[in-house]
């Protein structure tokens, strides 16, 4: 058994009602429990976290080491672009991440094409809308499976 943490970043607690042709018309709440299902069918363990506060993400990073998490999947939406601070606190946990985005990023604003965490991640998937989220999962699992 597996322990998965999701972490959404800033303003994604307004999905379903903002710009729903880049995020969709799905809500958090319904996400995060297609995520918890999945993961209550696999086995594992699921928690998520949503934060528009950069160092409330930060914190929660830092906890997950403490609750043994095996595996973050995290859409950092806009910090994507800013955030050295959420990056350095990836890096030290040393916990294994994706990158999640629902909307394809390369094909949106010039800005929205860079990255602070690419590099680091596992992988990154982004453009499935909501799948994006279950693809991540999918991958982190087949991740530990190749691990153990």
């Amino acid at each position: 058994m597996a322990n998965f943490l999701t972490l959404h970043g800033p303003n994604l607690n307004l999905l379903g009602e903002r710009e729903p042709g880049h995020y969709g018309t799905e809500n958090l709440a319904a996400i995060d429990q297609m995520l918890a299902q999945h993961c209550d069918d696999a086995g594992h363990q699921f928690d998520s976290f949503q934060s528009n506060a950069e160092h409330q993400l930060i914190e929660r990073i830092h906890r997950s080491r403490a609750e043994s998490v095996d595996f973050i999947i995290f859409n950092p939406a806009a910090f994507t672009h800013t955030s050295v601070a959420l990056r350095d606190a990836l890096l030290a946990v040393n916990i294994p991440f994706i990158e999640v985005h629902l909307s394809n990023v390369h094909t949106r604003e010039t800005f929205r094409h860079h990255s602070y965490f690419s590099d680091i991640a596992v992988g990154v998937i982004c453009g499935f809308g909501k799948t994006s989220y279950l693809l991540a999962l999918e991958a982190a699992i087949q991740k530990l499976k190749e691990k153990d």
